[in-house]
C-alpha cells in the first residue's frame, strides 16, 4: 500500500495527489492519502511506501521552504522519527515567479536522508499551475511504480 501525506493551500498539491490517486485506482494499487496537518509521526511509517507532497512556501518569512503545515509535521511532531529504511517518494511544487522556486524538494530529501529513509526514484517537481501537467504526474508514477513493483 502507498501512503501519501500532503498539504495544500491553493489546491495545486491536492490536484497532483488526485491525479496520482486516480492512476493508482486504475492500476489496482492500494493508496491512502492524509493531510500533513492531521498526521502524527507514526503515520509516516504506515504502508509499504510513503510519498510526501507539498509546495514551496515562504515559511518563516523566507521563500524556498516547506509549506508551513508540512514543516510542522516533519520538523516538529516527527523530528525524532526513524523511518528505518522505508521507501519514500517525493512530490514538490514551485512557482517560477520566485527566486528559490521548488526548493521544498531539497528540504524533503534532507528529511528522508536524516531520518533513515530510502529515496525511491527521482522526486517529482511540478512548476507553476499543475493543470495541464497531468501527463508528467502519470509518467513519474509509472517510473516510480516500476521500481517499487515487488513492494506494492
Amino acid at each position: 500500500m502507498i501512503n501519501v501525506i500532503f498539504t495544500t493551500s491553493t489546491g495545486n498539491t491536492e490536484h497532483v495527489v488526485g491525479v496520482l490517486r486516480k492512476y493508482c485506482d486504475e492500476k489496482g494499487i492500494s493508496i491512502t492519502t492524509q493531510r500533513a496537518e492531521e498526521a502524527q509521526p507514526e503515520d509516516l511509517l504506515k504502508g509499504d511506501v510513503l510519498i510526501l507532497a507539498c509546495g514551496t512556501w515562504n515559511t518563516g518569512g523566507s521563500e524556498g521552504q516547506l509549506h508551513i503545515r508540512m514543516d510542522a509535521l516533519l520538523n516538529g511532531r516527527a523530528k525524532d522519527i526513524d523511518l528505518n529504511g522505508k521507501q519514500v517518494g517525493l512530490i514538490a511544487l514551485g512557482d517560477e515567479r520566485y527566486y528559490f522556486t521548488g526548493r521544498a524538494t531539497e528540504h524533503l530529501i534532507q528529511f528522508v536522508m536524516n531520518h533513515n529513509g530510502k529515496m525511491c526514484g527521482s522526486p517529482l517537481l511540478i512548476m507553476n499551475d499543475p493543470s495541464g501537467q497531468e501527463g508528467k504526474v502519470i509518467k513519474w508514477s509509472e517510473k516510480l511504480f516500476h521500481v517499487l513493483q515487488p513492494q506494492i
